[in-house]
């Protein structure tokens, strides 16, 4: 993408992503994603019905009265962007690409968490880890994401997602929010990697989807090819039976991934490109409040 290009499409994803935020997702955001604990704030005299656990013994004994420490709620955050970049992503067939709605999400999750002043970091990934951006604040930082978002280019076309959530596992020392935007397309079994990964961290799977890969079109013969892979094959899809499989098909592949993120603990959202992305995050954050 030529550099006024990259800019001006920024500039419209900014506009767009940021009206979002702090219009929509500013109260629900902050009250759906808390804080990662609580810090100590202050000491006071004991009083009847506290909690005997938050006595301070050593201010008690010096002052021969109880005090007890006094706690607030950490506010800030850090939250991570776990990004699918493998080829299945560049595909869409109704309003956009599952590429630019996964941007336009992670773009209004980026600015709901600079606006609750969290910090906000992104990993890349296929089936490798492409590239890791530190979590920081600014909006500086977050246009540098969003230029990112828009016009990375992977070494690879396949998709990893354990290896992914094991690199969150291993890199984020400190407990944070992690979103994983991807299709969620993945042959290898990542449900051990999510549970390990949401013990440590707060863990939310958001599934962007094409309605082709669930609802062929009556069309005749049409070749298809996996991008991932490279491999093209001819299917009839005026055959009632083939597009009745691919349904079947697609419903196992969601039942089973459903299954994968109810064992981990994980809360999911399953958004499909034609659809509106913004009812289903306010859907997520209703659910975790």
């Amino acid at each position: 993408m030529e550099a006024s290009e990259l800019i001006k499409r920024v500039r419209q994803i900014e506009i767009k992503t940021r009206g979002l935020s702090s219009n929509i997702f500013a109260g629900q955001y902050h009250s759906a994603f808390k804080g990662r604990g609580m810090a100590f704030s202050e000491v006071r005299e004991y009083q009847y019905g506290d909690d005997i656990r938050d006595i301070d013994w050593n201010v008690t004994a010096r002052f021969n009265k109880p005090y007890i420490k006094v706690f607030e709620e950490e506010r800030e955050l850090t939250v991570m962007l776990l990004v699918d970049v493998s080829a299945s992503l560049d595909f869409g067939t109704v309003r956009q690409m599952k590429k630019d709605m996964v941007t336009e999400i992670a773009a209004t999750l980026a600015f709901s968490a600079i606006q609750n002043n969290d910090k906000i970091g992104v990993v890349f990934f296929s089936d490798k880890i492409e590239k890791f951006i530190p979590p920081k604040k600014g909006r500086k930082h977050i246009l540098y994401i969003i230029r990112e978002l828009i016009d990375f280019h992977p070494d690879s076309n396949r998709t990893d997602i354990r290896l992914a959530v094991e690199y969150l596992t291993n890199v984020l020392k400190k407990r944070c929010t992690a979103f994983i935007l991807s299709d969620f397309i993945d042959s290898t079994d990542f449900r051990n990697a999510l549970t390990i990964a949401n013990r440590k961290h707060d863990v939310v799977a958001i599934q962007v989807y094409d309605r082709r890969i669930e609802d062929l079109p009556s069309i005749g013969l049409l070749k298809v090819k996996d991008a991932e892979t490279g491999h093209e094959q001819w299917i009839d899809t005026s055959s009632a039976a083939v597009r009745k499989a691919q349904r079947e098909w697609w419903l196992k592949q969601c039942a089973a991934l459903q299954e994968t993120f109810t064992k981990s603990n994980v809360d999911a959202i399953s958004i499909r490109t034609d659809q509106d992305y913004v009812k289903a995050l306010l859907n997520l954050f209703a659910k975790r409040n």
